[in-house]
């Protein structure tokens, strides 16, 4: 059954989705030319930017991530789809600066595209700009075969990690780097224990019986994992925690960030039976729960489920971690 929605005229729904969430954060974020998200406190032009695209629906993500310490851009696209190349590439001309600019893509076929081909243009015009890929999602491809990994909750940490890179000062290669490096130590894994439906049409992207599961689920539904009878908070831990830390060949003594990411129904009372039958599990391990996040951050509408985002953590990583953001969804002091 489709959800009940309290909104407009569906052509209009990205436009004014953006008007609020602009009113809404106006000390933190604005709205410039064709509907880019920009921070309201612009770094120094001699300070890396951080620019990403992706699509609405998904909110906090991904313009919730605009601030200080954070992105400096978001190319908002239409619900569940990337924006066209013309506004990516109006970001990057907006963005650019001697220092150059971080462009960080989440591994999905419209946002690639899209990236491509504002990077091609980037080039021919001079741009300083350089392209960072997350792909983390453990469900849709092998290590080995990185690029059929969708990219997940994931970015959260790679934008993160970076932007306080930037904000300090560092290099356009060095927060490259920096993101590399944390986008090669984490791993995602999606569960949907009920379907989301498109907010525009009103239709149920995937429908899941009552006492069903699915491992492995996409940001909008698509296939991957198993299907198996509905679990409980620990026994969902069982399932997922292991196969993460076997990706990132996590070992005792490791230090890991761990986020909970609700997809849109799912409680926090649940994410936190989670999370503490997580941290049995480490504990158990000699792997030690260095940092947590719990919340909606990338959703996908009334979804229930969550995503679970593991990365080990070095000393860097962990104090860009803990260094100041002032961002619509995250915020550190």
């Amino acid at each position: 059954m489709a959800m009940k929605k309290l909104i407009n005229d569906p052509a209009n729904l990205v436009p004014e989705l953006l008007e609020g969430f602009a009113l809404a954060n106006a000390g933190k974020v604005a709205l410039q030319g064709s509907n880019l998200v920009v921070r309201t406190s612009p770094k120094s032009k001699d300070k890396v930017a951080l620019v990403t695209l992706g699509g609405s629906g998904h909110e906090p993500a991904l313009s919730g991530f605009v601030g200080e310490g954070m992105l400096d851009i978001s190319v908002p696209g239409e619900i569940f789809a990337a924006p066209g190349p013309p506004r990516v590439i109006e970001a990057l001309r907006l963005a650019n600066r001697e220092a150059g600019v971080l462009l960080i893509v989440l591994n999905h076929a419209g946002d690639i595209m899209s990236a491509k081909i504002a990077m091609d243009m980037a080039k021919k015009e001079g741009l300083n700009v350089k392209q960072v890929l997350t792909h983390e999602d453990i469900s849709s491809g092998s290590r080995e075969n990185p690029d059929d990994r969708r990219g997940l909750v994931g970015c959260l940490a790679v934008i993160k990690a970076a932007g306080a890179a930037a904000e300090q000062g560092h290099s356009l290669d060095e927060c490259l780097a920096i993101a590399e490096r944390m986008e090669r130590n984490m791993a995602t894994l999606a569960v949907a224990v009920s379907g989301a439906t498109h907010p525009c049409t009103g239709d149920v992207i995937a429908e899941i019986p009552e006492d069903v599961m699915v491992v492995g689920m996409g940001q909008h539904g698509e296939a991957g994992g198993g299907t198996q009878s509905l679990k409980t908070a620990d026994e969902t831990a069982d399932i997922m925690l292991p196969v993460l830390l076997e990706d990132i060949q996590a070992k005792p003594g490791d230090e890991l960030l761990v986020m909970l990411n609700g997809v849109g129904s799912t409680t926090l009372m649940e994410l936190y039976l989670v999370l503490r039958r997580i941290k049995q599990i480490l504990e158990g391990k000699g792997i030690t729960l260095a940092r947590s996040l719990v919340g909606e951050y990338l959703t996908v509408q009334e979804m229930g489920g969550f995503q679970m985002c593991v990365a080990r953590l070095d000393e860097e990583l962990k104090a860009l971690w803990d260094a100041p953001s002032n961002a619509p969804a995250l915020t550190v002091k």
